[in-house]
């Protein structure tokens, strides 16, 4: 596995993560704009709840594959040896998006948990972008 990630990153396989986990956390922000519109909490003149609610599912489903991604790439080239607080906060944000899925899929989109998940889902995708990403940008 370590040979095909080599292979796919060309060598550069911290760049490649730090980047992708740079649009993750991008994304994850989206998100949560996104979501502030569908539940009313923001209302631009451009952009109504339901056409909000589309694209926060379709922008999470891209979180998702990116995030099981980087986490298979983390864990297979780098290990949990040196994890720390970051491998911690990666198996975290793991749990929160099968939280996420597993109340979407029980309670619908109306699930109560819905926008706790999320919150801490995106607590948690911060958290690991800045034990990784950000210590490699000199932000963390």
């Amino acid at each position: 596995m370590d040979d095909l990630i080599e292979s796919l990153t060309r060598g550069n396989v911290t760049e490649v993560k730090v980047v992708l986990a740079t649009v993750i956390l991008a994304l994850a922000i989206y998100q949560l704009a996104l979501a502030a519109i569908s539940y009313g909490k923001v209302r631009p003149r451009f952009l109504q709840s339901g056409p909000a609610t589309w694209v926060h599912r379709a922008s999470g489903d891209t979180v998702l594959v990116l995030a099981v991604l980087v986490a298979i790439a983390c864990v297979s080239f780098y290990g949990f040896e040196d994890g720390g607080a970051h491998a911690v906060f990666g198996c975290l944000v793991l749990a929160a998006l099968a939280a996420k899925v597993l109340a979407v899929r029980i309670g619908g989109s109306s699930s109560p948990l819905l926008p706790w998940i999320g919150i801490a889902l995106f607590a948690l995708f911060a958290a690991t972008w800045l034990t990784s990403a950000g210590d490699f940008l000199g932000v963390g």
